[in-house]
Formats: C-alpha cells, sequence, structure tokens
C-alpha cells in the first residue's frame, strides 16, 4: 500500500460526548474487557481439555473464541491508554494496522458465523452423514476459508480507505480508525469511494445472512419433522446459541456500516456494544444454553480445585 498522504500520525479524540466520564469509562471498560478475555480462555480451556468436545461444532467454537480474543484487542488497548490520560496519538502505520485487523477478524466472524449454521445444519438435517461430510479436512478448509476471505476484504477495505491523501486535519472525532470517520479527514472526493465500501461490506454481510437465514430455515423445517419432544427441544438447543450470538454479532455491523447519516454518538455506542460486550456474551451463550458444556465446565473445575488442594 503507497502512502502518498503528508500526514505521519493522527490524533484520536475519543468516544464522543463523553467529556468529564474519562475514569468512569476506564473502569468500566476494562472490566468488561477483563471478563472478555477470562470468559473466551475458559471456553478456550474447556474445548481444548475435554475429548468430548474434540468435535466440528466446538472446533469452530474455539476458533471464535480466538477471534473474540484478538477482536477487542484491536481497541481496547489504545482506548483504555487514552481514558487514563495518555497520549491520544496514533501513527499513520498503527492506524492503517488498526482498521486492518478490525475488518480482518470482524469480517473472520462474519464467514465463521456462516460456516458455524452449515455446520448446525448438516448436523440437524443430515445426521447420519454428518461424520462424512463435516470430516477433519473439510474443517480445516472451511476455518482457514474464514480468515482468507477476511483477509481479502480487509485487504481491500484498507487499501480503498488508505489509497487516499491525507494532508490535514489528523483529529480523528473517534476512539479508533474506523472508515466511516477516516474518510472525513481525505483530502479528496470521497462520494464514490463511500458507494464502493458501502457495496462491499453491504454485499458481505447481506451473503452472510442469507446463507445463515437459509440454513436455519432448513434446521426449523427438519426440527418439526422430528416426532419426540425431547428430540426436538435438544436440537432447537444445538441451534439457538448459534442463532443468539448471530444476532448479537449482526445487529451493530447493520446499524453502523449501512446506515445513510451516520450518528457519531450512536455508531459510538454501537460499535462498543460490538467490540466488548458482544465477545463477552458469547462465552455465556454457549455455556448457559449448552449443557455438554456446562458438564466440561464443572468437570475442568473439579480438576482443577483437585490440583490445588494436592
Amino acid at each position: 500500500m503507497r502512502n502518498v498522504s503528508m500526514v505521519t500520525k493522527f490524533i484520536l479524540l475519543g468516544i464522543p460526548h463523553t467529556e468529564g466520564l474519562e475514569t468512569m469509562l476506564f473502569i468500566f471498560f476494562l472490566s468488561f474487557y477483563f471478563f472478555t478475555l477470562l470468559g473466551n480462555l475458559l471456553i478456550l480451556l474447556i474445548i481444548v481439555s475435554s475429548t468430548r468436545l474434540h468435535t466440528p461444532m466446538y472446533f469452530f467454537l474455539g476458533k471464535l473464541s480466538v477471534c473474540d480474543i484478538f477482536f477487542p484487542s484491536v481497541t481496547s488497548p489504545k482506548m483504555l491508554f487514552n481514558l487514563s490520560g495518555n497520549s491520544q496519538d496514533i501513527s499513520y502505520a498503527g492506524c492503517v494496522s488498526q482498521l486492518f485487523f478490525y475488518h480482518f477478524l470482524g469480517c473472520t466472524e462474519c464467514f465463521l458465523y456462516t460456516v458455524m449454521a452449515y455446520d448446525c445444519f448438516v448436523a440437524i438435517c443430515y445426521p447420519l452423514c454428518y461424520k462424512v461430510i463435516m470430516s477433519h479436512r473439510v474443517c480445516a478448509i472451511l476455518a482457514m476459508g474464514t480468515s482468507f476471505f477476511g483477509c481479502i476484504q480487509a485487504t481491500f477495505l484498507t487499501t480503498l480507505t488508505f489509497q487516499l491523501p491525507y494532508c490535514g486535519p489528523i483529529e480523528v472525532d473517534y476512539y479508533f480508525c474506523d472508515i466511516p470517520v477516516m474518510l472525513k479527514l481525505a483530502c479528496a472526493d470521497i462520494s464514490t469511494l463511500e458507494m464502493v465500501e458501502f457495496i462491499s461490506v453491504g454485499f458481505m454481510s447481506l451473503s452472510c445472512f442469507l446463507l445463515i437465514v437459509t440454513s436455519y430455515s432448513c434446521i426449523v423445517c427438519s426440527i418439526l419433522q422430528i416426532h419426540s419432544t425431547e428430540g426436538r427441544l435438544r436440537a432447537f438447543s444445538t441451534c439457538s446459541a448459534h442463532l443468539t450470538a448471530f444476532l448479537l454479532a449482526f445487529m451493530p455491523v447493520v446499524l453502523i456500516y449501512l446506515q445513510p447519516t451516520p450518528n457519531p454518538w450512536l455508531n459510538a455506542a454501537v460499535q462498543i456494544l460490538n467490540n466488548l460486550v458482544t465477545p463477552m456474551l458469547n462465552p455465556l451463550v454457549y455455556s448457559l444454553r449448552n449443557k455438554e458444556v456446562k458438564y466440561s465446565l464443572r468437570k475442568v473445575l473439579q480438576q482443577l480445585v483437585l490440583r490445588s488442594e494436592k
């Protein structure tokens, strides 16, 4: 990527309309960030240590936990650093990196939710062929594919954003470098670029959304054909966690990137929800609504207690 701008750094002004609340927000967001890391590390530990969870569904859940650890880590440390009264400067390269990794991990999660919906579809609709269809090789290809296409999308969006000349001002009216706020600082006409990025984000989100809706429509039809009440409840329990996590992840994307006239305060509130709250809730969603995860969690905790007593 060629840097044609005269700007060498930017100044992150922080969350709009929160002057005087820095200390309270620092404590609040630090708590969210801590529990996000703790919850997702715990889910990873459970999946790795419990052999009964070595299945495609939990393999993808493990990757989701990895993404949920790194995704808030792209923006939260710098936000917390600024809220604690330190320098608000960010280098040009740092800004590029922040935007790239934010969209790389975000797009990877978007594709991962689609893959998880497909996995659930195969498990419910084709249970006898599940192990053949979702083999180790297929799971590895799907997992790598989510990162590969996430990288392509993030590279495209980052290149489009930073091929523009940035010659001043350098004040970013936000708490991290994101596409809408960076385009406002460009010293060039951005109308065509805004449309291209709107179509790109919209097409990716809509494609994933339609694939997920199609998968769950087929799943619901299959579940309704199950005669036993216990079988229906078990099938719904398996997929309800996926559906809840999917809704928590997709709604912020629609509100932030696909609204006609961006609202800075609304964008900040929704993006913080997307960056910190959703990754923190995912472990709760999957553990509270899943008997196998709860059983494995109790087993892991019991082992930890026994080791500490020795």
